[in-house]
């Protein structure tokens, strides 16, 4: 008998490859931020916005939004050789990580703001997704992407906004000290919500809050300016004799930015805010909302969709702003 193969002797172990030095951190690159001009920002060095983007602002000039991110309304570029950030992205995903990269592409999936506010932004609200998709598609013109916008803005000074409707005794409390308004959205909506309890169901008085405010905010131009104008006189009336509440001195200083707007008597409708430096309001897509001064920090989805309904020389989108809101309260 052959005697068996002698066993091959076993291959050495090969020898653990060096750990990989650590990928040497990136360096920041510096952007040139966009800034909007709109005509409610602060104006000159006065404004924030201002002050981070230009180093000789024009005392003159509005200085409301500084923008960085990639929405074609406003995409920063970078400092150095003006590149767009979007198309940087796009060379080098791994600033975003894989996954963002794949989904975004060369956008950043947030947009980042400082707003500088020294008059009355309009009453507004951002559509949600599928909104988004339906009016961008037929007015893209006005609404110039098909995205969301739920944002988050904080308080860099002390300052003031309108966000969501109030609580309905609040809002029973409205209807009985502004008789204007009754004269505009009449007795039966009136009576509707002055007979509203807490606990009555949800669905009741959404459906009421909503029949009552479309009322108000497609009265007649004539109608509204009647009922702005007796309400600031009875105002001025009043004040000679008595200390105004917080909401009818935000009255009297709305009409003075928007003289005989429906927004003025709108503005009654909603919860008056008040931020002070660090503070931070949501504001979740379909919910009505208005700044009103100061000056804060935004982050938002990518998106420029507003739709207007009063406190502006904008395009207002009445129809639209009362059927998409949530009425929550």
């Amino acid at each position: 008998m052959e005697d068996p193969p002698a066993l091959a002797p076993p291959e050495p172990e090969p020898e653990p490859e060096p750990e990989a030095s650590p990928a040497p951190p990136q360096r920041l690159l510096r952007l040139r931020c966009a800034v909007q001009h709109y005509e409610w920002g602060q104006h000159g060095a006065a404004s924030l916005v201002a002050r981070l983007a230009d180093q000789n602002p024009d005392p003159a000039r509005p200085y409301a939004e500084l923008w960085m991110g990639t929405h074609p309304s406003g995409p920063s570029t970078l400092l150095g050789d003006g590149a767009l950030l979007r198309d940087w992205l796009a060379r080098n995903p791994d600033a975003l990580g894989p996954a963002v990269a794949a989904r975004w592409g060369g956008d950043l999936p947030f947009l980042f703001k400082v707003l500088s506010v020294a008059k009355a932004l309009s009453i507004q609200a951002h559509p949600d997704k599928k909104l988004a998709e339906v009016l961008h598609a037929l007015r893209p013109s006005t609404y110039k992407d098909d995205n969301h916008k739920p944002e988050m803005a904080i308080a860099f000074t002390e300052f003031r906004a309108l966000c969501g409707f109030a609580p309905i005794e609040e809002l029973k409390d409205v209807l009985r000290t502004v008789p204007e308004i009754e004269g505009l959205i009449g007795h039966e909506d009136t009576g509707k919500l002055m007979n509203m309890k807490e606990y009555d169901g949800v669905s009741e008085v959404k459906s009421s809050l909503r029949s009552a405010f479309a009322k108000l905010m497609t009265a007649s131009k004539d109608m509204v300016s009647e009922a702005v104008a007796k309400l600031i006189s009875r105002l001025n009336t009043d004040s000679k004799i008595r200390n105004l509440t917080d909401k009818e001195q935000l009255v009297l200083s709305l009409e003075r930015q928007y003289q005989d707007d429906v927004g003025v008597l709108a503005a009654l409708f909603f919860n008056y805010v008040k931020l002070s430096p660090g503070e931070a309001l949501y504001i979740g897509p379909n919910e009505p909302h208005a700044y009103l001064s100061g000056e804060c920090i935004e982050i938002m989805a990518t998106s420029d969709n507003v739709v207007r309904a009063g406190l502006t020389p904008k395009y207002r989108d009445v129809q639209t702003l009362c059927s998409m809101l949530t009425y929550k309260q």
